[in-house]
């Protein structure tokens, strides 16, 4: 199997390259795209959240959004989450996807602009093994009660009116998660 490609894109979004997963992953200044999909239950009370499995290479062992993954070569943001949807959760269903916001997520590690959308629907789901440990419907009290008290991921989770400002500046300022980083994956 041949290593995954990625688009290498500037600070505006603009493609300007390729470069193999192992070298984006590693070198932040080849900035990539992802993009993730919060899956909300019909009942609004709960958000379907993926323990990623501990021999991923980014964040292992860490509770994520519902899915995410890197666009593949000439793929577009939507068409990349669809795809996501059915890789990682076998959910094929074409139920409308919301756009929530962008980001850009810098770090140590690598550098990614992400496109999150929004999903409401209570399955079915078959989880993808190979990448996935388990996945489960999480209140919004049970986030509270965690660790992890991430302004930022709950204002997602609450599907707030002010979140995409503050995920937004959290994102581009490339401020830690803190503490949320030991239970949520904070890519």
């Amino acid at each position: 199997m041949s290593e995954e490609l990625f688009d290498i894109v500037d600070d505006n979004g603009n493609i300007i390259g390729t470069a193999p997963r192992s070298k984006c992953h590693g070198d932040p200044s080849l900035i990539h795209r992802t993009a993730h999909v919060f899956v909300f239950h019909p009942d609004g009370r709960q958000v379907l959240l993926q323990l990623r499995r501990k021999d991923k290479d980014i964040q292992p062992g860490k509770w994520d959004t519902s899915v995410g993954g890197h666009l593949d070569h000439g793929e577009d943001y939507e068409t990349a989450a669809r795809r996501e949807l059915r890789e990682e959760l076998g959910f094929t269903g074409t139920d409308e996807l919301a756009f929530l916001f962008d980001a850009k997520i810098r770090n140590e590690i690598e550098s990614e602009n992400t496109r999150v959308y929004s999903l409401t629907t209570d399955g079915p789901f078959a989880f993808q093994e190979s990448e996935i440990d388990a996945i489960r419907f999480w209140s919004f009290e049970e986030i509270d009660r965690e660790r992890c008290h991430h302004a930022v991921l709950q204002l997602i989770l609450r599907k707030s009116g002010r979140f995409q400002r503050a995920v937004t500046a959290v994102a581009d300022a490339g401020i830690d998660c803190g503490n949320c980083g030991e239970f949520f994956a904070g890519h």
